[in-house]
C-alpha cells in the first residue's frame, strides 16, 4: 500500500514538474513574443517618421502683411547663412555638449536617465515643467514639430529623434542643430548669431564668446548680453563651469576667461524683422493651431501671411505699454504685468495685441491670449444682466442691495457698504456685487450658465453657483476671450470670432489657409443695445469715468477686479477693463504673474487699469473719425409707465430722471431702516 502511494506521489510530482515546465516555456515564449512585437512596432514607428524636411530647409523668411496688404513684419530662421560643422571651433562644440547634452556622443537620440528625471519632476509638478531633451530632440522639435508642451508632442519627438540618429551621423546632427537653433535678436543659426553679437565669422569666436552664445540657447532674451549684460555673464560662467566639470576646460583657463570682458558689435538687422513681436507670436500660435503648420514651416517656407493688423493701433498700444509711469510700481521681485487686445467687432479681426511689458522673448508667454484668470465684475453683463434682460427685467427694475445669505454664500460689495433697493442701471454703472448675485439667483443659475456658454467662455460643472455672477470661474480667461464675448454688444447681439490671420499663401502663390469665420447670434438686438446703454453709463457716471475719451468718441465699458487669495491682505489680484466704441472692442488685464503677500494691486480698477485703458484706446483711435452709438432700443418705454421720446438725448435724460427717482426711493428705504434701528435701540434701553 505504501509503495502504491509512493508511486502515485511520484507520478503527481512528475505531472506537476511537467506543468510547471510548460508554464515557464509559455511565459518565455510570451515574453520573447511581446518583446519581438514591441521591437517590430517600435522600429516600424521609427521608420514611419518623415524627417526629409531636415534637408529641405528653405532660405525664405515669412512676410506679414497688415489689413491693407502693406508689409508689416518679417519672421525667419536666417537659414540663408548656414555653417559647416567643420568650421565651428571645438571649444564651441565642447561648450554646447557640456551645457545642453552631456551624453550626446553616447545616446541614440534619447537620454533615458534624463527622461526619467524629467518625468518624476513633471509628475511632482502636475504638468510638463522639464523636458530632459537631447540635442537631437531639440532639433526634432525646432524643425519638425510644434512647440506645445504636450505628451503627444513628446511621444512624436521620441520616435523622430531616433529616426534622425539612424539616418545621420553625430556631426551631421550637430550641423543641422547649429543651423536651426535660435540665439535671440532675430539670429537663427550660429553663423548669424556670431555676426549679430560680435560682427565676426564663426571661426573667430573665442571661448568667452562661445560660452556667451551657448548660454543664450536656454532663454535668448533673458540672457541677452545686449539687454541684460550681467545676467549674460552669470550664464556664461555656468557654461564655463560645466565645461570644467566635464574636463573640457582647465581650472586656470576657467579663472582667466571669467575675467574677460565681452565686447559687443551688434550688426544691423532687417528693419521689418522683430516688429510687433506679441502680434507675430500670436500669428504663429494661430497658424500652428488653426492651420496645422509647424514653427519651422512658418519660419522657413517663405509664406505670405495676410492679417487683420492695424499698424497704427499696434504701434500706439505698444507705446502705451512702454510708459512705465502709467503702471503701478512693481513688488520686490516682480513687475506689474499686463496684456491688451483691440478687435474689430464686426469681423473679429485682431487690430492690435500686446502680450506683456518689457523685453520680449521669441514666443514668450502672452498675457493677451494665454492668460487664465478670473474676470471679476466684467462677467456681470454676461452671466447676470444679459439673461435677466432676456427674461423681462428692465434697466429700472429694482434689485436688492442688502445683506443676504444665499445658503451660506454671503456676497459683499467692494467697499463693504449696502444701498438698499437700486435699479439695474445703478447697480451696473457702480459695479455693485450683491444686486448682480441677487439677479442671478432670481432668474436661476441655469440661465446664467446658458448665457455664458452662448458667449463661448470656458465653463465647468464647478461654475454652477452664484459666484458666476462675479466672475468666479473654475477656469480663467484671457483678454482675447473677453474681447470676443463683448463684440456681441456693439454688433447688436451677434458675436464675432477673434482671429489674426486672414489668409496664408505659399511661395508659389497657392492659398494654403484662409479665414472662414462666421458671426454667431448670442442675444437679441434690444438686449445688446440695453447693455451698451448701461456700459456707456459706466463711463459717463460710474466706475469707468476715467476712461472717457476725448474728441467726441462714444465709449461703453465695464470694469472688474478679483480678490487677493489671502483674505488677510487688503488688495486685489487682477484688474480688468473691457469696452468698445462702435468700431473697436478692447480688453485689458493688469496683475502679477505670481500673486503673493508682497505682490498684489492695492488700488481699484477704476484708479489704475481704467486710465491705462483710456490711454490705449485714445492712442489707437488717434486720427480716426469719431463715432457715436445709435441705440434705437432706447426709444422704447423703459417701463409700462415710461414716456417714449423721439431721440437718444432725450431718452438719456429720461434715464437719468428715472435714476434720480430710484435714488429717492433708496433714500426713503435708508431712512426707514434708520428709524427701525433707533426703535430697536430704544427698546433695548428699556429692557436694560
Amino acid at each position: 500500500m505504501l509503495g502504491v502511494n509512493m508511486e502515485e506521489t511520484t507520478r503527481s510530482e512528475r505531472k506537476e514538474k511537467i506543468l510547471t515546465k510548460g508554464i515557464l516555456i509559455k511565459i518565455v515564449i510570451l515574453f520573447f513574443g511581446f518583446g519581438a512585437l514591441f521591437f517590430i512596432v517600435h522600429n516600424s514607428l521609427i521608420a514611419s517618421q518623415n524627417i526629409g524636411k531636415l534637408e529641405k530647409i528653405s532660405a525664405n523668411p515669412t512676410t506679414i502683411y497688415d489689413q491693407n496688404n502693406e508689409l508689416a513684419s518679417r519672421i525667419g530662421s536666417g537659414h540663408t547663412e548656414s555653417v559647416n560643422v567643420k568650421d565651428v571651433p571645438q571649444h564651441f562644440i565642447d561648450a554646447l555638449v557640456a551645457t545642453e547634452d552631456q551624453k550626446f556622443y553616447e545616446h541614440n537620440g534619447i537620454d533615458y536617465f534624463g527622461i526619467t528625471r524629467a518625468a518624476v519632476n513633471n509628475v511632482l509638478a502636475g504638468g510638463i515643467v522639464e523636458g530632459g531633451s537631447t540635442l537631437t530632440q531639440q532639433l526634432a522639435k525646432n524643425s519638425l514639430l510644434t512647440q506645445d508642451q504636450t505628451y503627444l508632442r513628446k511621444f512624436k519627438e521620441y520616435f523622430i529623434s531616433q529616426k534622425i540618429e539612424r539616418e545621420y551621423s553625430k556631426e551631421e546632427i550637430l550641423e543641422m542643430y547649429l543651423n536651426n537653433v535660435y540665439f535671440g535678436e532675430g539670429a537663427w543659426g550660429l553663423k548669424k548669431a556670431a555676426k549679430v553679437y560680435f560682427a565676426k565669422d564663426v571661426q573667430g569666436l573665442s571661448v568667452n564668446e562661445s560660452a556667451i552664445l551657448v548660454g543664450l540657447i536656454k532663454a535668448p532674451t533673458h540672457y541677452s548680453p545686449i539687454k541684460h549684460y550681467e545676467k549674460s555673464l552669470e550664464r556664461r560662467n555656468v557654461v564655463l563651469s560645466l565645461m570644467n566639470k566635464q574636463g573640457l576646460l582647465s581650472k586656470s583657463d576657467l579663472v582667466e576667461i571669467k575675467k574677460e570682458k565681452v565686447t559687443l558689435e551688434k550688426e544691423e538687422l532687417d528693419p521689418y524683422k522683430g516688429r510687433y513681436p506679441s502680434y507675430v507670436d500670436y500669428i504663429m500660435e494661430e497658424a500652428i493651431e488653426r492651420y496645422g503648420l509647424t514653427q519651422n514651416e512658418i519660419l522657413t517656407r517663405g509664406l505670405k501671411i495676410y492679417t487683420s493688423l492695424d499698424q497704427d493701433m499696434q504701434g500706439a498700444a505698444e507705446t502705451v505699454f512702454k510708459r512705465d509711469e502709467l503702471f503701478p510700481e512693481g513688488g520686490a521681485k516682480q513687475q506689474v504685468e499686463g496684456g491688451g487686445i483691440l478687435m474689430d467687432p464686426k469681423t473679429g479681426g485682431i487690430r492690435a495685441l500686446v502680450g506683456g511689458r518689457g523685453d520680449h522673448s521669441f514666443r514668450e508667454f502672452n498675457h493677451a491670449t494665454q492668460l487664465s484668470r478670473q474676470p471679476g465684475s466684467t462677467m456681470k453683463p454676461l452671466a447676470a444682466y444679459t439673461p435677466a434682460l432676456e427674461k423681462g427685467f428692465e434697466m429700472n427694475t429694482p434689485l436688492k442691495d442688502e445683506p443676504i445669505d444665499f445658503n451660506g454664500y454671503k456676497p459683499k460689495n467692494f467697499d463693504g457698504s449696502f444701498h438698499g433697493t437700486v435699479s439695474m442701471y445703478e447697480a451696473f454703472i457702480n459695479s455693485y456685487n450683491i444686486p448682480a448675485v441677487w439677479t442671478l439667483n432670481e432668474i436661476g443659475i441655469s440661465a446664467g450658465i446658458d448665457a455664458v456658454e452662448r458667449f463661448d467662455l470656458p465653463i465647468t460643472e464647478n461654475d454652477r453657483n452664484l459666484g458666476l455672477a462675479l466672475g468666479g470661474f473654475d477656469k480663467g480667461i484671457a483678454p482675447i476671450d473677453l474681447a470676443e464675448a463683448y463684440t456681441t454688444f456693439p454688433n447688436e447681439g451677434k458675436k464675432s470670432e477673434a482671429h489674426a490671420i486672414e489668409k496664408i499663401v505659399d511661395k508659389d502663390g497657392n492659398v494654403i489657409g484662409e479665414w472662414e469665420g462666421k458671426q454667431k447670434e448670442v442675444t437679441s438686438k434690444e438686449v445688446a443695445n440695453k447693455i451698451t446703454y448701461m456700459m456707456m453709463g459706466v463711463v459717463n457716471e460710474g466706475t469707468g469715468k476715467k476712461a472717457k475719451l476725448d474728441g467726441g468718441w462714444d465709449l461703453a465699458a465695464k470694469t472688474g477686479s478679483t480678490q487677493h487669495p489671502d483674505p488677510a491682505v487688503d488688495g486685489v489680484k487682477d484688474q480688468w477693463v473691457v469696452g468698445f466704441t462702435p468700431n473697436v472692442v478692447g480688453a485689458l488685464w493688469l496683475g502679477y504673474d505670481q500673486t503673493d503677500k508682497e505682490h498684489y494691486l492695492n488700488t481699484s480698477s477704476g484708479a489704475t487699469a481704467v486710465p491705462i485703458y483710456k490711454e490705449v484706446m485714445q492712442a489707437a483711435l488717434e486720427g480716426k473719425e469719431p463715432q457715436r452709438f445709435y441705440l434705437p432700443a432706447m426709444r422704447k418705454p423703459l417701463s409700462s409707465n415710461a414716456i417714449t421720446y423721439d431721440n437718444e438725448e432725450e431718452n438719456w435724460d429720461y434715464a437719468k430722471e428715472r435714476q434720480r427717482d430710484m435714488k429717492k426711493e433708496r433714500d426713503k428705504w435708508l431712512e426707514k431702516r434708520k428709524d427701525k434701528q433707533k426703535e430697536k435701540g430704544k427698546g433695548k434701553e428699556r429692557e436694560d
